[in-house]
């Protein structure tokens, strides 16, 4: 028994687990706790935040409301004591209709929202000075006596700071002011009260009256009305944000509406506000019953599958109440304040369980990591030889440990190449890191700084800046046109293509980098220490060559040798003799013809040969020279076809020519000059048309 358990725990000390699965259930347990809390306080802050935010844009509303009533009345009050003064002081006379006149329509002008100042006489004829809409304002005059069943009308324009006549007309009419009740309630009374009234000289119009009697010597002159057309709350109502979609009403103590919002409402324009939740605000007035029209009052409905709050509070105004329709999902202040608040519960929530976890994770997957990680900081430094294997009881940390020590131990051989982009290129085909090579056709191309041996006597140490900002920019020309770097020697580089990536075009590779090279030092605005711009020499060659690890086990050096690469070598020193920048040979020539524009310049045994080679200076590529521009090339190896024929007359002609059209050519200049010294003494049987080179 104890044996069989013995088995059973050592059985369990070698299971590895997943870190999928471990790191899923460290997750899992963080979000079921995170949720847990969350969901907590979301329940509890939500509730109070949507209370609250119902409160304070109730609040808000009823203030801005109540205060405006409150404006109205004490407007139409005010302005029915004013004219009400100068009748009773004799100041005014009811029948002086210039003076009634003056005195309604300033009365209209400076309070904003009374719609009509009216009188009527106990004769049965009335006066009475109208708003139409901001703009416009009439004089209306009914007369029982002079002209029955007329109405007089005046308008004028609103004008700034005062008013202009603008017609008059007479057209027919059957008001009766003797059948207003407020009319009628105001001959029998003795203080003006407010009424409600419908009918107007002009229509049907929804308004309030504030009206009572005129008396002059105790006698009584008439009823004087202030009336207030509900079109001017229904404005009012419109400039109050009630959220995005919440609205206000206006409605009185049998639930009739008075107002709803409505921006365009004027006495010209009746209210058409949007009711569409007026059915929530007369519901509510169900509910609340007679408490709702004395105090405040609130409660939660629901409408179409949505909740709204909807607040009840009595208004100065005898029997009207306000109305608040507000849908919960407008309480976007406090639900912020909620989000806010949910937010830093998650937040601590999250680090709870992170803590949690992260004790957990610590023995299990932390420290293996860290080992891990510490072998992958000896990678980084290519201290190889101090890699190690760790084991773990996680699948994948194990299977880490083991692939970077394997993949030590490959680097550990391959770290012999130099540079390092060459030993990734060399990795991924899987070369060896061992002495061998093959033949291939390759291209090569060496460059240098032309008078860089005195250049660099006289700069000294300050030389670094430049050679390096020099290299900088040929390396990167190389390597974008898919070369491989093989060495810097002082300011030489060699660099070749073809090898270790194939490729069929390794010659017209070479030839564009070479240009590309020119032109960057040409751009790059290097100078020598004289002030003079850097001029750089390239010779380029193609051919079989040997390329592959060149060395001994210690040390090996990935690159190309053969008489092809000493070739090249030898052709970049050759522009030094014909002023030339870039040579190439007769093998790169053919390689990259139809890719590239060229002149042979002359046949040449460079140093330590004696057979000629045919030379080539590289002019550019095909698709980026003028059409027309190289037309001189043609005169040029004319006249090299005539010098190699020993015809030296016509070859210096057309040397001549090419100069005529160039202007200033080096190697036309210098076969010119051959040709003249030749044609003075013609050479032996035994001369060749070959150029020897007497150095490298």
């Amino acid at each position: 028994m104890t044996v069989d358990l013995e088995r059973r725990l050592h059985a369990i000390a070698r299971m590895t687990v997943s870190i999928r699965l471990a790191v899923s259930a460290l997750v899992l347990a963080a979000i079921l706790l995170t949720a847990a809390l969350s969901s907590l306080l979301w329940w509890r802050t939500a509730e109070a935040a949507s209370r609250q935010l119902a409160s304070t844009i109730n609040e808000q509303i009823v203030a801005a409301v109540r205060k405006e009533v409150s404006a109205i009345v004490d407007e139409a009050r005010a302005a029915h004591t004013a004219i009400r003064t100068l009748f009773l002081q004799n100041v005014l006379d009811t029948r002086e209709a210039d003076k009634r006149e003056f005195v309604f329509l300033s009365q209209l002008q400076s309070q904003a929202t009374i719609s009509w100042v009216a009188f009527g006489w106990p004769d049965g004829s009335f006066f009475a000075a109208h708003k139409l809409g901001d703009r416009r304002l009439e004089m209306m005059e009914i007369s029982l006596t002079d002209h029955p069943g007329e109405r007089r009308v005046d308008e004028y324009d609103v004008v700034p700071g005062d008013i202009e006549f603008a017609n008059r007309r007479f057209e027919p009419t059957d008001f009766r002011v003797a059948d207003q009740a407020w009319f009628k309630a105001g001959l029998g009374a003795d203080d003006p009260q407010w009424f409600r009234v419908m009918n107007h000289a002009t229509g049907e119009r929804p308004s309030i009256a504030f009206a009572g009697p005129i008396d002059v010597y105790q006698e009584r002159q008439g009823v004087l009305a202030v009336i207030i057309e509900y079109t001017r709350l229904a404005r009012f109502l419109s400039q109050l944000e009630v959220g995005r979609t919440g609205t206000a009403f206006i409605v009185d103590g049998s639930g009739e509406l008075v107002a709803a919002p409505d921006k365009d409402a004027d006495e010209l324009h009746p209210a058409r506000g949007d009711t569409a939740l007026l059915p929530l605000a007369r519901a509510a007035l169900d509910q609340a019953g007679e408490a709702g029209r004395k105090e405040a009052w609130r409660n939660r409905l629901t409408s179409g599958g949505a909740a709204y709050e909807v607040a009840l509070t009595p208004l100065p105004f005898p029997g009207w109440s306000l109305a608040t329709v507000i849908p919960e999902a407008e309480f976007l202040g406090p639900v912020e304040t909620t989000l806010h608040r949910l937010i830093l519960g998650l937040a601590v929530g999250a680090v709870l369980a992170a803590l949690a976890s992260a004790m957990l994770a610590r023995s299990v997957i932390a420290a293996p990591l860290s080992r891990v990680v510490g072998e992958l900081r000896h990678v980084e430094a290519f201290a190889l030889e101090q890699v190690r294997r760790h084991p773990s009881r996680l699948k994948e940390i194990a299977s880490l440990s083991g692939a970077i020590a394997e993949m030590a131990a490959g680097l550990s051989a391959f770290r012999k190449f130099i540079p390092a982009d060459l030993v990734r290129g060399l990795l991924r085909q899987g070369v060896e890191a061992k002495p061998g090579g093959s033949v291939q056709e390759l291209s090569v191309m060496f460059i240098d700084i032309a008078g860089f041996t005195g250049l660099s006597e006289r700069l000294g140490d300050r030389v670094v800046p430049l050679l390096s900002r020099y290299l900088d920019l040929t390396s990167e020309i190389i390597v974008a046109n898919g070369g491989t770097i093989d060495k810097f020697i002082g300011d030489a580089v060699m660099a070749f293509w073809g090898a270790p990536q194939p490729q069929g075009d390794h010659a017209a590779r070479c030839c564009r980098a070479a240009l590309a090279c020119r032109r960057a030092i040409d751009e790059s605005g290097l100078v020598d220490d004289l002030g003079q711009p850097l001029q750089i020499r390239i010779g380029i060659n193609s051919g079989r060559m040997l390329v592959g690890n060149i060395g001994s086990e210690l040390r090996l050096n990935y690159t190309v040798i053969g008489d092809a690469v000493n070739v090249a070598s030898r052709l970049e020193g050759a522009n030094k003799s014909y002023g030339t920048q870039i040579l190439i040979g007769a093998a790169t020539e053919r390689l990259a013809r139809g890719a590239v524009v060229t002149r042979e310049v002359d046949s040449i045994a460079v140093y330590g040969r004696e057979e000629g080679l045919s030379v080539h200076e590289l002019i550019g590529m095909v698709n980026e020279m003028a059409v027309g521009s190289t037309g001189w090339i043609a005169d040029y190896e004319r006249g090299l076809a005539a010098y190699r024929a020993r015809r030296f007359a016509d070859a210096l002609a057309d040397f001549e020519a090419v100069l005529k059209q160039r202007g200033d050519d080096r190697p036309a200049e210098l076969m010119r000059d051959r040709c003249r010294r030749l044609a003075a003494a013609a050479p032996d049987v035994s001369w060749r048309p070959v150029a020897a080179l007497a150095s490298k």
